[in-house]
């Protein structure tokens, strides 16, 4: 079901399960500031998504109130996550869903990287 960008964050998301180590997850890469992994139900040959380790509902939330330092460390491991899986060439797609037109599932900030194969073009006509 969609979230409401706007809710107040609900430390009982999947994602915040996973941070806690509550939910097994497979890591691609992790450090202080987000944690990546694979996606349960992968949309293309390679489909990570990468969490700030921070309480945020979406990247409103988090760009209003991160600290300049999670901000930073969260755009430095995606970036990080698509060079180590080889995506940089011939290229990937980040997907952020924010809310309920978007259709965010999970009040959690994350971001899909999808590589491996031609993804189209990013919304159907």
């Amino acid at each position: 079901m969609p979230i409401d960008a706007t809710q107040p964050y609900d430390d009982q998301n999947i994602f915040a399960k996973i941070l806690r180590g509550e939910i097994p997850n497979r890591t691609v890469y992790e450090d202080e500031w987000a944690l990546a992994f694979h996606d349960i139900n992968p949309q293309a040959p390679e489909h990570v998504l990468v969490i700030p380790k921070g309480a945020y509902v979406c990247w409103d939330d988090f760009s209003a109130n991160a600290s300049d330092a999670e901000i930073a460390g969260f755009v430095r491991a995606v970036g990080h996550v698509a060079r180590t899986m080889g995506l940089v060439e011939p290229g990937y797609r980040l997907l952020a869903n924010t809310g309920f037109d978007a259709h965010q599932e999970v009040p959690h900030l994350h971001v899909h990287i999808f590589g491996g194969k031609p993804l189209g073009p990013m919304l159907v006509r």
